[in-house]
């Protein structure tokens, strides 16, 4: 008798979660989704998804989400995460992010799942020079990385290779920055084309940033789950995109204003550490800050070819991503397309 294989899916209410779980469950597979009861994005998890209430954090909770009977192959896809712009110490950050990660790999020894897929993040990796890609490492030192959110995921990264070395059958991906549509947290790229298209944007920078397409990043943790080798790590990345390329992208599919002011990104940080003191004497947080601008001009150039070459995985064409996200937000009455101004 072939044992039958439920899904067990952290953050199904995130970007990827939801995504996530609309792939799973068009594929025919059986899904459990752990959500939290505040969560405001509940309408996202596809109804066909078993929903249990819990929290990283909360161990009873946690034990009734593992619960199933005996006889059942249990796959846990932890996407749950606290992601933090800030790159500042943040208690939370590392509770939900390492914690939470270390709850789930104990639920997992006790449970013997049969597979753990981890979504980490490319900012666990340690950044090299411009000019040389990033690729996988298989140690990861929270003292490598900047920003609190990139240390707690090279520390969670750690747990989890190490738990696998002890017999858990677990893979790693490491996604870039994650963008397509169905954001309904409005994400870097999202609120970007949203601020673009609103008028809100008259300036841009010239520096770059590298995203996944969420679609494509759904289908990639399915495949590693599937094939993934026990205790690997698989890069999950776009092409590397400057942020003009952005703005014209951006202009093709929902029209607007030509934006021709491209600051330098001495000028920027000029600029972010003056609007960092308003922040602090205003006590309202600023959009420019000195590490938005850090990931701007750090080298984005991610070495995917293991996922393509072991998972299979690619990733669609920036452009194409743009053009539905786009889509998404006018079919959500967050932005109207625009005639395309010549200045």
């Amino acid at each position: 008798m072939i044992n039958k294989t439920i899904y067990l899916v952290t953050g199904a209410t995130g970007f990827l979660g939801s995504n996530l779980t609309r792939a799973l469950v068009a594929r025919g597979c059986a899904v459990r989704a752990l959500v939290h009861h505040q969560s405001p994005a509940l309408k996202t998890v596809p109804p066909e998804v078993e929903q249990i209430t819990g929290d990283l954090l909360d161990t009873d909770s946690l034990a009734r989400f593992f619960d199933l009977p005996d006889g059942i192959d249990l796959v846990v896809l932890h996407c749950a995460g606290f992601v933090a712009v800030s790159p500042e110490w943040n208690q939370r950050v590392y509770d939900v992010n390492v914690t939470g990660t270390q709850n789930i790999i104990d639920q997992c020894l006790v449970r013997k799942v049969k597979k753990l897929v981890y979504i980490s993040s490319t900012g666990a990796i340690p950044e090299l020079p411009h000019g040389q890609k990033i690729k996988e490492t298989d140690r990861f030192d929270p003292n490598l990385v900047i920003g609190c959110y990139s240390k707690t995921k090279a520390t969670a990264t750690q747990r989890v290779l190490d738990a696998a070395k002890s017999g858990l059958d677990a893979s790693v991906i490491y996604p870039s920055g994650i963008f397509g549509p169905n954001d309904y947290g409005f994400s870097f790229v999202t609120q970007f084309i949203m601020d673009y298209t609103n008028g809100k944007m008259p300036a841009g920078i010239n520096g770059s940033f590298n995203s996944v397409d969420v679609r494509d990043l759904a289908d990639g943790v399915i495949a590693c789950a599937l094939q993934g080798e026990k205790g690997a790590g698989y890069i999950m990345s776009g092409e590397t995109v400057t942020i003009r390329a952005l703005f014209d992208a951006v202009r093709r599919y929902a029209g607007g204003r030509k934006v021709r002011l491209m600051l330098p990104i001495p000028v920027a940080r000029f600029l972010a550490h003056i609007a960092g003191v308003v922040s602090k004497i205003t006590k309202k947080p600023t959009l420019l800050t000195t590490f938005i601008l850090y990931n701007l001009a750090r080298n984005n150039d991610f070495d995917c070819s293991k996922a393509a070459r072991e998972l299979g995985f690619s990733c669609r064409p920036f452009d194409e991503t743009v053009r539905d996200t786009v889509q998404w937000l006018v079919d959500e009455g967050k932005i109207e397309r625009k005639s395309r101004c010549k200045s």
